[in-house]
């Protein structure tokens, strides 16, 4: 009896959520015409697509109660491809859902191939990919839940976020989204550049773990939609290699180079664009304006006043972002070869002057490449 219940509460749970979903879309204009209620109703029992045991009973109509119909007191995030919202299953586990944006081709075919080759793709340094669901014009993407959002709300809001991020902190977001950037390029077959690295896509866990996200993503978009423009799928602006607007061609070179921008952002504490701190310049344009004159002042003064002695350390690690920051791509090191660069640093040798870390890049030129003693990061 009281299962019964219960059942019949959370059918009608789910039928409110359903209106008001069906609802909001009307509002919004994205609904097709097929997407009626009646329809919709029946919607309600699609099953996930999903690659993780505890998710393989899920279906649309859990999603849309979790959310209360992709409502916006779920919202926690927007960006280029869609909406993100935060949903409690059932069992009370915590996921993030991403509603894909409306594309105007059909893409059912390389959707589903897109997904089955992201969900394969597991490493602790980048955000899983649970389960997907194709309902009508709907995409949805079902993904683990990070406590502490995005590097960059916690990095430019920490008041809000309520954490102060030490440069022991930093360091370790810093190799964590190498790792995963690394294991991107080197490690899945084929290659995948992830064409939007930023730190609103490195995604913090409960351990401050870096967790990079929306990897997959640009391609996907392209093969759904041939209509988005190339410069949509390219990047964000601050944080797009030079060579880019030239000819619009991603490369893992390229995503070495916004990963540098995410190391410069972790270092200065600065966003890669902000007319109040660059005018018409920006964070790479700033920092390399301050290589010609006193390059300590570049660094986060909370970094300098929690450890004046860390100035040699930041500028391994400035070193390491200046090498990323080459105009000229093919100079610029893997991420293979970043990751070997923190591990000289962290074992105390420094950053020899021959090695290939180094840039030439005359716009960096004048920062000093001096010896210098680190003791083993802990």
């Amino acid at each position: 009896m009281i299962i019964a219940i219960e059942a019949r509460k959370r059918r009608k749970k789910k039928e409110a959520a359903l209106e008001a979903y069906v609802e909001g879309n009307s509002h919004s204009g994205t609904a097709n015409g097929g997407w009626k209620l009646t329809s919709a109703r029946e919607a309600l029992s699609i099953n996930l697509a999903t690659f993780e045991k505890p998710l393989r009973k899920l279906t649309f109509g859990d999603l849309l109660e979790a959310t209360n119909g992709f409502h916006n007191d779920s919202l926690i995030g927007s960006g280029g491809f869609g909406d993100v919202y935060k949903a409690q299953l059932k069992d009370g586990s915590l996921v993030a859902i991403k509603k894909l944006i409306h594309v105007s081709g059909q893409g059912d075919r390389e959707f589903t191939a897109e997904m089955e080759t992201i969900g394969k793709i597991k490493h602790r340094n980048l955000v899983p990919l649970l389960g997907y669901c194709k309902v009508g014009e709907e995409r949805l993407l079902v993904y683990d839940y990070m406590k502490y959002g995005s590097l960059e709300d916690v990095l430019h809001d920490q008041k809000k976020a309520g954490i102060k991020l030490n440069w022991a902190v930093r360091r370790k977001i810093a190799i964590g989204a190498a790792r995963g950037l690394a294991f991107l390029h080197h490690n899945c077959i084929p290659h995948i550049i992830h064409r939007d690295m930023k730190s609103s896509n490195v995604l913090l866990d409960e351990n401050l773990e870096a967790r990079v996200s929306d990897f997959g993503m640009a391609r996907l978009m392209s093969a759904m939609d041939t209509h988005l423009s190339v410069s949509t799928l390219a990047g964000t602006p601050g944080y797009v290699p030079p060579e880019y607007y030239q000819s619009f061609r991603c490369s893992t070179k390229g995503d070495v180079y916004s990963y540098g921008v995410v190391l410069l952002e972790l270092l200065t504490g600065k966003r890669p664009t902000d007319s109040a701190d660059f005018g018409d310049n920006n964070l790479v344009g700033w920092v390399k304006q301050h290589a010609k004159l006193k390059i300590s002042d570049v660094f986060d003064p909370e970094l300098m006043k929690e450890e004046p002695s860390l100035e040699i350390e930041l500028l391994q690690h400035l070193k390491v972002a200046c090498a990323c920051l080459d105009d000229r791509p093919w100079r610029r090191p893997t991420m293979i070869q970043v990751m070997a660069m923190f591990k000289e640093i962290q074992a105390g040798s420094g950053v020899d002057s021959q090695s290939t870390i180094v840039t030439d890049d005359e716009s960096f030129s004048t920062i000093e490449m001096v010896e210098m003693s680190i003791k083993e990061a802990p």
